[in-house]
């Protein structure tokens, strides 16, 4: 039988142990990759591949993504990108074009224990969005989060994407536990469509980073957005420096998912 001091010491270092467990570093790229095709009209996966590696990532969206489309060699591109990335994929096929599909993707180093692709609201016969919902198994046995990667329509009238947004945080309410809202959403942080968003989530950075135009960016329409804002830290946001690959610079965040607080 232990000694009464070494059981209090014992439930003590248990207790200390579950409240002050250490946070959950994930990091998350967002990439449109133009299916591939870089500024210089070169069609490269590798190319998008190694941008993607640099960064090794735990969770990535990507937009304007081919399966088996002519324009692309009917290559299944995010099959191949998860072959060269070595990472988990899951794809959201939201129009059929050329002999295949085309829409968004997840990679996930993480398992992804289900996912659904969510058709989105579509204004004036405009091109149909969608938006991937992945459940991520977290590791450790930390349980699982909510991943949303997508794509909202470029026009000028902000119509779709505001109805789009309102899809999003409803779909997101639904959701238990904590979730990362990843994309290229069409939309500056000044706009209607970015304040709706930001009723639900938090962007990643406070202060604009402009993705494109890649050459020069000027302006932000890519971003990693989280919720709730109580559960995440923000290490690091940035956009990378690759400007060939894509008509699109990459968002990067390194986010950290904090232990849930324990009522006593």
């Amino acid at each position: 039988m232990k000694p009464l001091f070494l059981v209090v010491i014992s439930v003590f270092l248990s207790a200390v142990g579950t409240e002050a467990a250490d946070p959950v570093r994930l990091r998350v790229l967002s990439y449109n990759i133009h299916h591939a095709e870089g500024v210089d009209r070169k069609l490269d996966l590798e190319r998008i591949a190694e941008v993607i590696r640099s960064v090794k990532p735990d969770l990535v969206a990507l937009q304007e993504v081919d399966q088996n489309v002519d324009r692309t060699e009917g290559i299944d591109q995010p099959a191949e990108l998860a072959r060269l990335t070595d990472l988990n994929v899951v794809f959201g096929a939201n129009i059929e074009l050329q002999g295949g599909h085309y829409g968004n993707a997840v990679l996930s180093r993480l398992p992804i224990v289900d996912y659904e692709n969510h058709k989105l609201p579509n204004v004036d016969a405009g091109e149909q969005r969608g938006i991937i919902e992945a459940e991520i198994r977290l590791s450790d046995g930390l349980g699982s989060l909510r991943f949303f990667a997508t794509h909202l329509d470029y026009r000028a009238d902000e119509r779709e994407r505001l109805a789009s947004a309102e899809k999003i945080n409803d779909l997101a309410s639904q959701a238990e536990g904590p979730a990362i809202l990843a994309g290229d959403l069409n939309a500056t942080p000044d706009s209607e469509t970015l304040a709706i968003f930001k009723q639900a989530w938090t962007s990643a950075n406070s202060d604009p980073l402009a993705t494109v135009p890649v050459d020069r960016p000027r302006r932000q329409i890519d971003y990693v957005l989280f919720q709730p804002q109580e559960r995440w830290r923000v290490v690091n946001v940035e956009v990378l420096p690759e400007a060939i690959a894509s008509d699109h610079r990459a968002i990067f965040a390194v986010l950290e998912l904090l232990p849930e607080k324990r009522l006593h």
